[in-house]
């Protein structure tokens, strides 16, 4: 009859647990080849934990180019060549600018919406399910994963059995708990048989052995290199922005390194170069300059155009020279150890900051049993695994979230 709306026949009926990042993609993709999908989300309102990237801003994704992304990704970065070719860097772009969100890219090929607001990016993202027809429950925990001759058949929520065809797990790992993070997931996944690899946090501030950071708190460089080693091996050097905290040190070059070192982070030696830009014999002119621009004052004086006053006190504490001193009283010896400390504060990490407080969370699922083609068990028929729950992460600047669109679209995608 003309004009009778039609029933969609759907050919599965999929369930979603966990509509984050990950969680959404999944759904969308997954309603886009005709399935039934539902979201089950044990939280009030989706994407808690996306609301709060990129400080509220939401670091959307990272525009560098295919081997450069791969470069930040430290571990197990070969799992996702095929996510990230079924749903690239440019392929959320795309459905952020279809759903009214505009993007622009900053420092590091960063992605972030026009508005710098993470909350326009939830928005469209609901406008997307929305208009694929995904139906979402919120407050909905999911108590268990139901299987049965080795394939799923349906998932325990509010106590009842609900039949499911396939079930996508998007529970995300163990950082942010107050986001809903809290490992219920791989709790799920230990339990159907899973191995779930030791979590602990990636990209989280470190504790130092040095007290002294504390005074610094609240302090930012930008524009220092830090380098860092473990047995007189070094594991990393990158220029970039640092932040001095109570317990330690954080900021991006931090973060980063936390990832590299994840494993055994205590007893790394790290240096802060805090002039990269200048070599030694470029300071050392520096100083001399200063130093007889400024022969009645105080050391502290003298050097006061080079870094700021607390910095500055720190750093001549650090080569042991009196910043009350006279300019007159100033050695040789004392100039060349305040070129070294200004070309290398040591620091050495005591401990990351508890998982809690880390951005993502190294572990989870272990990618080999998981098929990294199609996100789908190896063990089970029919569950599927995507996001933070699989043991993959990166550095900063995108690429944990770009993860998360990839590995969820591709979960959705091959249901």
């Amino acid at each position: 009859m003309c004009g009778e709306r039609k029933t969609p026949i759907y050919s599965m009926k999929i369930v979603v647990i966990g509509g984050g990042a990950a969680g959404q993609l999944a759904a969308i993709e997954a309603a886009k080849n005709g399935h039934e999908v539902h979201i089950y989300d044990k939280n009030e309102k989706l994407g808690k934990k996306l609301f709060l990237t990129g400080k509220g801003r939401c670091n959307v994704t990272n525009a560098c180019d295919r081997d450069e992304f791969f470069s930040n990704v430290p571990h197990n970065p070969r799992f996702l060549f095929s996510a990230l070719n079924a749903f690239a860097q440019e392929d959320i772009v795309e459905l952020l600018n279809k759903n009214g969100v505009q993007t622009k890219i900053e420092r590091g090929n960063r992605v972030f919406p026009v508005s710098d607001k993470s909350s326009d990016v939830l928005r469209a993202l609901a406008l997307e399910c929305r208009n694929t027809g995904v139906r979402v429950h919120l407050d909905c925990p999911v108590e268990d994963v139901i299987v049965e001759n080795g394939s799923v058949c349906g998932i325990v929520a509010g106590g009842q059995k609900i039949d499911f065809d396939a079930v996508i797990m998007a529970t995300g790992g163990v950082s942010y708990p107050q986001t809903g993070s809290t490992g219920e997931g791989l709790r799920m996944a230990q339990k159907l048989g899973h191995t779930v690899m030791p979590t602990r946090g990636a990209l989280v501030p470190l504790e130092t052995e040095q007290t002294w950071c504390r005074e610094l708190s609240g302090i930012t460089l930008k524009n220092v290199t830090l380098t860092a080693w473990r047995d007189n091996k070094q594991v990393y050097c990158e220029l970039g922005e640092l932040l001095f905290t109570h317990f330690g040190v954080s900021g991006p070059l931090v973060l980063s390194l936390s990832s590299v070192i994840a494993d055994q982070p205590s007893g790394i030696k790290m240096k802060i170069d805090l002039k990269p830009a200048l070599s030694r014999e470029q300071l050392e002119i520096r100083l001399l300059r200063d130093l007889d621009a400024n022969k009645k004052k105080t050391v502290q004086g003298a050097f006061g155009g080079i870094l700021p006053e607390r910095l500055l006190l720190a750093v001549l504490e650090q080569a042991q020279i009196d910043p009350y001193g006279t300019v007159s009283e100033f050695t040789k010896a004392q100039r060349h150890r305040f070129i070294e400390t200004l070309k290398g504060v040591p620091l050495t990490v005591k401990c990351a900051r508890p998982i809690a407080e880390a951005i993502i969370t190294r572990g989870g699922v272990s990618t080999k049993e998981v098929n990294a083609s199609t996100m789908e068990s190896k063990l089970i028929k029919g569950l599927y695994f995507c996001g933070e729950m699989l043991d993959v992460d990166a550095f900063t600047g995108g690429f944990n979230l770009q993860i998360a669109w990839s590995t969820g679209a591709l979960a959705g995608r091959s249901v």
